[in-house]
């Protein structure tokens, strides 16, 4: 069962820019050492106070920077940004404010600067524990810049994330175990551990690069549950490991269903049935900024389980579910009922085969 805080509402704002771009990602962003930061300000006030027209009654739980390579911004940037965002919203008095990094792309005294701004968790993008997968990752960092960097962390930050990607190509379970034993070493709060994917408009999908194959792929994963349970870091969602009461409250409120906003290029967010979306391009977004769009009751109903059956550990309620679609996912042996069978939580199995399971429950 994960630790929520109610109600749930965030922000996310999305850093368009990295120092390179890696051959798998398919996020939106753009290798960039020096930004127009003035620019990308005036855009993002400029969503935050559309926004705030729809949204400024509710308290802020969580800022999410993400990207991109959101650590390149500069303090002063993040501190006008975070003055942006108090001008017009109400915070909790625990909000999470979170900021992605890279090794490469962050200095100790950056991550005390940043926590003085109020940032107060970190999600370092580490993605391998050895130099070779870091160099076929395209990753700009070694190990040792790394470990060096969660070290100086763990001095700033209470709560830190690591991401790791795992199901490289040719990896063997012996290879995963070691370097999550390694992993787990650094005593962290949260572990994001994403199964590679390739995506066809990547470096990686245009040069048809392999994963591994699909029998070691659930080989691995079932490994990887087996490993961070026996660490008392259980998943609570599919690629996400926490200990008790250390799980984002942020990435919380997309699998819960609840409200953000989404601020920044390419950035979506929801708020009741109104549905945010912005250009995946700088130019086009300075320009045209968010469009709105008014999703149907059942539009967003297929969203809430698509997103909810993702937590792991934590009972979805069976309202507006098939009864069919339910009893012939309990027959496989892919979810469990409870509370007088008024919800369903997927097992391992059925979050092995999670895209079928959805699908069970709504036909």
């Amino acid at each position: 069962m994960h630790s929520i805080k109610k109600p749930l509402f965030g922000i996310y704002l999305h850093w368009p820019y990295c120092l390179s771009k890696c051959p798998y990602c398919d996020f939106f962003s753009h290798p960039c050492s020096a930004p127009n930061e003035d620019i990308l300000l005036a855009g993002y006030i400029r969503d935050l106070k559309q926004m705030a027209n729809l949204t400024n009654t509710r308290t802020l739980t969580s800022i999410f920077l993400g990207g991109g390579t959101p650590s390149l911004m500069s303090p002063s940037f993040i501190e006008k940004i975070m003055q942006a965002i108090t001008n017009q919203f109400h915070l909790s008095e625990d909000v999470e404010i979170t900021i992605e990094a890279n090794p490469d792309a962050i200095t100790l005294d950056k991550m005390r600067d940043f926590a003085n701004l109020g940032i107060n968790r970190l999600s370092i993008g580490v993605q391998a524990l050895n130099d070779s997968d870091l160099l076929f990752l395209g990753r700009r960092h070694s190990v040792k810049t790394a470990l060096t960097r969660i070290e100086e962390a763990k001095s700033v930050f209470a709560r830190i994330n690591m991401d790791l990607i795992y199901a490289r190509p040719n990896q063997t379970l012996k290879q995963w175990e070691n370097e999550l034993q390694n992993a787990l070493s650094l005593e962290l709060e949260h572990y994001s551990l994403y199964q590679l994917t390739i995506e066809e408009n990547t470096v990686f999908g245009q040069k048809n690069i392999s994963t591994v194959d699909e029998k070691t792929a659930e080989q691995l994963y079932r490994l990887t549950d087996q490993i961070m349970t026996n660490a008392d870091i259980p998943s609570y969602e599919v690629s996400n490991y926490a200990k008790v009461g250390e799980e984002s409250q942020h990435n919380l409120i997309y699998w819960t269903g609840g409200n953000y906003l989404g601020i920044g290029p390419a950035a979506h967010g929801r708020i009741g049935l109104t549905a945010s979306t912005s250009p995946k391009s700088v130019d086009k977004w300075i320009k045209e900024g968010i469009s709105l769009e008014q999703l149907t009751p059942q539009e967003r109903f297929e969203e809430y389980v698509l997103m909810g059956l993702r937590l792991t550990h934590t009972p979805f309620p069976t309202q507006g579910l098939s009864q069919n679609g339910i009893q012939k996912a309990l027959k496989l042996g892919w979810i469990t009922q409870s509370d007088n069978k008024k919800t369903i939580t997927p097992t391992l199995d059925g979050t092995l085969m999670l895209n079928e399971l959805i699908l069970t429950v709504l036909s």
